[in-house]
């Protein structure tokens, strides 16, 4: 498809949701020791309702280191047993990601921050987050954003049962489409808490397991400088940084990416985001 009419299919869905109510990524890298699997990318890149409050507070805890006919049939992929941590290191590559949002006090000014700089970035959202805030997504998309599932309610998934997993992650790779325009292509456990059926169920749903490298602490509201530091003393080639657009107050993680950002480019890393699956 081309990019002009990608662009108007995602407008058009969000038209019809509101009436109703990119550089591409060289090589994956296992840790411990797992299998690196290289690759190059040669083009650029509902269940019930949500509730309509969300307490942030609800879904965001220290994080730890089937499926239905589908609108469109994914590919199934390999099953892995560890997610995937790190990105090629050739090129001094780095990769940004965001979770738990959209949020409409904090996902705008990242994303301005983004657009300033001309970096793209994974975000790895919550369905029932994307129930309210369409318009976040549809402009990830516009800007060449990488958009992942991290589940409708943020649960920890190793409680679950595997019927309530794959509703988790259904539910909110469908409204991805509905919104984005495609299917995630990409899996982030919530807390980073990941177990077979996870796994097994992402694979089936054409979705990759994504991980970290670096983690900001901005879950924990540690006051900015921490955050900077964080990520700038983390810094090095194939090195994939967590932090948070909602879950929270994220006003750290906003100031902190205003100072930080630059200061990759400058120490000369290019920032990518994968754009097509495994």
């Amino acid at each position: 498809m081309q990019k002009d009419q990608l662009f108007t299919r995602r407008r058009m869905l969000l038209a019809g949701a509101a009436a109703l109510g990119s550089a591409g990524t060289a090589g994956i890298v296992l840790a411990e020791g797992g299998e690196e699997t290289a690759r190059s990318a040669p083009a650029p890149v509902a269940g019930p309702q949500a509730r309509q409050a969300l307490k942030p507070s609800a879904f965001r805890l220290q994080p730890l280191t089937g499926y239905g006919p589908p609108r469109t049939a994914p590919r199934k992929l390999k099953v892995r047993r560890k997610p995937i941590l790190e990105i090629s290191r050739s090129g001094r590559r780095m990769m940004l990601t965001f979770d738990d949002g959209p949020n409409p006090d904090y996902t705008p000014h990242i994303l301005d921050t983004l657009a300033k700089y001309d970096v793209r970035a994974m975000f790895f959202v919550c369905g029932e987050c994307v129930a309210v805030n369409r318009e976040l997504v549809a402009r990830m998309a516009d800007e060449g954003h990488v958009v992942g599932n991290h589940t409708w309610t943020h649960p920890l998934l190793t409680t679950l049962g595997r019927k309530e997993i794959r509703s988790e992650m259904e539910r909110t790779s469908d409204i991805i489409e509905d919104t984005y325009g495609e299917r995630p292509q990409w899996f982030r456990a919530p807390y980073g808490a990941w177990n077979k059926a996870a796994f097994q169920l992402g694979a089936a749903m054409g979705m990759e397991p994504m991980a970290w490298t670096v983690d900001t602490t901005d879950w924990m509201e540690p006051g900015v400088d921490t955050i900077i530091d964080q990520v700038e003393s983390g810094a090095a080639p194939g090195v994939v940084v967590l932090s948070h657009d909602a879950g929270g107050d994220r006003s750290q993680t906003v100031r902190a990416i205003r100072e930080w950002l630059p200061y990759l480019i400058d120490s000369g890393y290019h920032l990518t985001v994968p754009s097509r699956r495994i």
